[in-house]
């Protein structure tokens, strides 16, 4: 089957009536599903952005009426309560009939420091969200739950409104631990790398078969120079890795981080300007690797409209022969 395609709402960079404008667009020019970024804080001061993903996601599937919804990602483990998610994921499905997936994640330092909860090693955040998620699961079954675990408190909730069939949950996985917790709790995948043995252990922990959704910056503009300088004003954070990533608290530390990433190397990385090859190239990797769906971000909320135009005429048609 080919590789379905789909759009990021990158709250990093667009206001909450931007974002909801792109998508709209997005559905229209034919893009299989969407997806949105749940932050507190844009990675760089240059992006600009961060209004609140879950209104945004509710206003979207107002205005929408076709294609999904997922966020990609949510932490449930610090700025939310398990609990509380579960409830807003539930009446989310609710909102958009059926067109909302769940996508979860451990989180990163930039967005969870806020409630000055601290920021545990990376294996105690995978338990935090294997917890979390365990909470999600059963109070999608409509049940009163109670729960003390090591790190979460429930007591007697329940979510009243559930839609006919409970949002499917995605775990993000960047190694060994989580793509093990994302075959015994997802219902698919998320990774922003391309790495067919992430694939192959969640794989070998009950995922055969399950979804599997990668995630790809792109630049377009008829003009590359200035394509690639917006890159890397705007993204070249992106070139440090999860590993760095997860770990740093705010804009100051991205900028500091990637202080010497010159332009060519976000140029390498990130397929920019408007030749249609180099993007299919660029998404090429996650095809062979196994991934079923691949969402595109168009770098720069003040470009998405005519990167839709772009895509609509010339990039969707070429993809979809992957």
């Amino acid at each position: 089957m080919p590789v379905r395609i789909g759009y990021t709402m990158m709250t990093e960079q667009a206001g909450a009536r931007e974002l909801v404008s792109h998508v709209v667009g997005a559905e229209k020019v034919g893009f299989d599903f969407s997806v949105i970024s749940d932050h507190s804080f844009p990675w760089l001061e240059s992006q600009g952005h961060c209004p609140y993903a879950w209104s945004v996601l509710g206003a979207a599937a107002q205005a929408t009426s076709r294609i999904p919804l997922m966020t990609y990602v949510t932490c449930p483990t610090f700025r939310y309560h398990p609990a509380v998610v579960a409830q807003k994921a539930a009446t989310m499905q609710t909102l958009s009939q059926g067109r909302f997936r769940l996508g979860l994640g451990s989180g990163e330092n930039l967005n969870e420091h806020i409630v000055g909860a601290g920021w545990p090693a990376a294996h105690v955040r995978l338990e935090m969200l294997e917890e979390a998620a365990d909470i999600i699961r059963r109070m999608f079954t409509g049940e009163y739950v109670s729960h003390h675990g090591a790190h979460y408190d429930v007591e007697n909730a329940r979510v009243w409104d559930l839609p006919e069939e409970p949002p499917p949950l995605g775990i993000a996985v960047s190694g060994p631990r989580s793509c093990e917790l994302a075959g015994r709790h997802g219902d698919l995948v998320i990774a922003t790398e391309p790495k067919q043995e992430l694939l192959e252990q969640f794989d070998a922990h009950g995922g055969a078969g399950k979804p599997r959704v990668g995630q790809l910056p792109v630049c377009y503009d008829t003009d590359r120079d200035a394509a690639v300088a917006r890159a890397h004003d705007q993204f070249r954070w992106a070139l440090g890795g999860w590993k760095v990533n997860a770990e740093l608290p705010g804009p100051a530390s991205f900028e500091q981080a990637s202080q010497h990433t010159r332009p060519e190397d976000v140029a390498e990385a990130i397929p920019c300007g408007d030749d249609v090859d180099a993007f299919v190239e660029a998404v090429r990797p996650y095809a062979e690797a196994g991934f079923t769906e691949v969402a595109l971000v168009q770098i720069g909320g003040d470009q998405q409209e005519a990167f839709l135009k772009w895509a609509e005429a010339k990039l969707l048609p070429a993809l979809r022969n992957l």
